[in-house]
């Protein structure tokens, strides 16, 4: 009996010494989440024509997911970033998953759905600003 007292004394000193350790020994500020690791610095030309125009139509309808200038967010992965260079995504690509919608393949977002509200030239509008910013940004 004297034993079986033992053990559960040592393991309940061991079970709060370890929600202690826990409890105290973390930091106080969060880190970041797993999405927005993903973000990147992004420089910004001069943006004029139709680069402009898309930057107006991806604040609208882009903006959510995959952040300001394209850098990524909580939703999307940046879109500045060589995976997405007009050598492995072409243009028609991203016509096709702003249509389309697309299933997730290199990031771990989720399937990206269609976006319904952006037309044709509008999706025109944003490969340009997509382009101009990759191009700013070393990618080509």
């Amino acid at each position: 009996m004297k034993t079986s007292i033992v053990i559960a004394t040592v393991i309940g000193g061991l079970t709060v010494a370890a929600l202690a350790w826990l409890l105290l020994g973390r930091e106080t500020t969060s880190p970041p989440s797993a999405a927005l690791a993903h973000q990147v610095n992004v420089i910004v030309p001069t943006l004029t024509g139709q680069a402009a125009a898309g930057e107006r139509v991806f604040e609208r309808a882009c903006v959510a997911c995959h952040g300001s200038n394209a850098a990524g967010g909580p939703g999307g992965p940046p879109l500045v970033h060589r995976i997405y260079e007009p050598g492995h995504h072409a243009d028609g690509a991203f016509v096709l998953a702003v249509r389309n919608g697309v299933r997730q393949h290199h990031w771990k977002f989720g399937s990206m759905p269609p976006v319904a509200d952006v037309s044709p030239a509008e999706t025109a509008s944003i490969i340009a600003y997509v382009r101009t910013l990759q191009r700013a940004n070393g990618i080509r």
